[in-house]
C-alpha cells in the first residue's frame, strides 16, 4: 500500500524539527545515483531516473532491502559519501530540521571493500561543513546489520573505536526475519561499555513482534527504539516502554510501502499514552517523503493539531543525544515558534 502526497501546510514547513530515524544511504536519489555511477564508471542496469524509479516497487521489508543494497554500489569513495551526506543535510536544513541523529551502515561498504575509513570520514566533513555553512546539526550513529554474524558485528564496533568522537550511538538494522535481538546482546553491552548510546529496530509486524521490543528494553537495555508500534499489543510492555522515558522513532511514510498502511491510529495511540512518539522519515529516496512529508501525511490521519505537531519535536529533541546547549537552543526555537504561531 502506498499513499499520496499530502502538501505541505504552512506551520508543518516553519516548524523546527528533529530526526531520529534517516539512513544516510536511504537517500541516495536517483539523479544522484546516476552522478555518481557516472563518476565511478559504474554501469546501472537502468536507462533513466524514471526508470530507476519505476524499481522503487516493492511491498515488503525484503523487497525493498533489495533494491536499498542494490543501489550502494555507486558509493566508493570518500567524495561519494561526502556528495550523500551532503545532499541529505541541504535538503534538511532547506526543511527546518535543525538536528538530526543519522544513521550509516559501514557493513554493507567495508564487505565489498570499502574502508570503514573512507565512509566516516566522507559522511563526517559533509556534516561538519553543513553545520558550519548552515547551523544544520547532524550527528552519525552506526548501526549494525542484523542478518549478519554478530561477530562482524562486533569486529565493525571494535572498528569503530578510533572513531568514537564522531559517533553518538549504535543501533541494528536490515531484515528482522530470525535475527532477534539477543543475537547482539553482547555487542551492545560492549558498546554501552564503550559509552555509546544504544538503539534497535524493532520493525513493524514482524513475527514475533513484542517479544523482539521486549527484548530490546528489558534484556538490551536499549535507550530508543526504532519503529516499534506493536509495542500497542502488550500493554504491559507499553507501560516499562512509557515509565523507562522510551522514545519510538515511527516512520508513516516507509510503514505505507512495506505494511498495511501508515499506522496512523497507532500513532495517535502512542501520542495519548504518553508515548514518547516521534515521525522520521526512514529512507526518503525510496519512500518518497523527507520529515516535512511525513509529518503532513500524517496530519489528517492522526488527527494532528498544530499542538500535536509541536509535541512530537519537543519528544524526538528529548529523547535524542544531543547535547544539552542543543537541546535547550531547539526547545527554545519550539516553543517560541508555537507561542508566534498561535497569535
Amino acid at each position: 500500500m502506498t499513499t499520496a502526497p499530502a502538501p505541505v501546510d504552512a506551520f508543518i514547513a516553519g516548524l523546527p524539527k528533529c530526526e531520529l530515524h534517516l539512513h544516510i544511504e536511504g537517500t541516495l536519489e536517483p539523479a544522484l545515483k546516476f552522478a555518481l555511477a557516472q563518476r565511478g564508471g559504474i554501469a546501472l542496469p537502468y536507462a533513466d531516473e524514471s526508470a530507476l524509479r519505476a524499481a522503487y516497487d516493492f511491498h515488503d521489508l525484503p523487497g525493498f532491502l533489495a533494491v536499498y543494497y542494490e543501489g550502494m554500489s555507486v558509493l566508493r569513495t570518500e567524495q561519494d559519501f561526502y556528495d550523500l551526506a551532503a545532499a541529505y543535510a541541504a535538503k534538511a536544513h532547506a526543511q527546518k530540521v535543525r538536528y538530526a541523529e543519522i544513521f550509516f551502515d559501514p557493513q554493507a561498504h567495508t564487505a565489498r571493500g570499502v574502508a570503514f575509513d573512507t565512509v566516516v570520514r566522507g559522511l563526517t566533513r559533509a556534516l561538519d561543513d553543513a553545520e558550519r555553512a548552515t547551523g544544520f546539526r547532524g550527528r552519525l550513529v552506526m548501526c549494525f546489520l542484523r542478518d549478519f554474524q554478530a561477530e562482524f558485528a562486533m569486529a565493525t564496533l571494535v572498528q569503530s573505536l578510533p572513531y568514537k568522537e564522531w559517533i553518538v550511538g549504535v543501533g541494528l538494522d536490515s531484515d528482522e526475519a530470525g535475527n532477534p535481538p539477543v543475537k547482539f546482546r553482547e555487542v551492545f553491552a560492549r558498546a554501552r561499555a564503550e559509552g555509546y548510546r544504544l538503539t534497535m529496530h524493532c520493525d513493524v509486524d514482524q513475527e514475533n513482534s513484542t517479544e523482539h521490543i521486549r527484548q530490546v528494553v528489558e534484556e538490551i537495555g536499549a535507550d530508543r527504539i526504532d519503529h516499534g508500534v506493536n509495542a500497542l499489543e502488550d500493554p504491559a510492555l507499553l507501560a516499562r516502554i512509557r515509565e523507562r522515558g522510551l522514545g519510538l522513532t515511527v516512520c508513516p511514510i516507509s510503514n505505507a510501502h512495506v505494511t498495511d498502511g501508515m499506522k496512523a491510529a497507532e500513532i495517535r495511540a502512542l501520542l495519548d499514552a504518553d508515548v514518547k512518539v516521534t515521525v522520521n522519515s526512514d529512507d526518503p529516496a525510496y519512500f518518497p517523503g523527507y520529515v516535512a512529508e511525513n509529518l503532513a501525511a500524517l496530519r489528517g490521519p492522526a488527527q494532528l493539531s498544530d499542538a500535536d505537531l509541536v509535541r512530537l519535536q519537543r519528544n524526538a529533541i528529548e529523547i535524542s543525544w544531543a547535547a544539552p546547549a542543543v537541546r535547550e537552543e531547539f526547545l527554545a526555537e519550539l516553543a517560541a515558534y508555537a507561542e508566534n504561531a498561535g497569535r
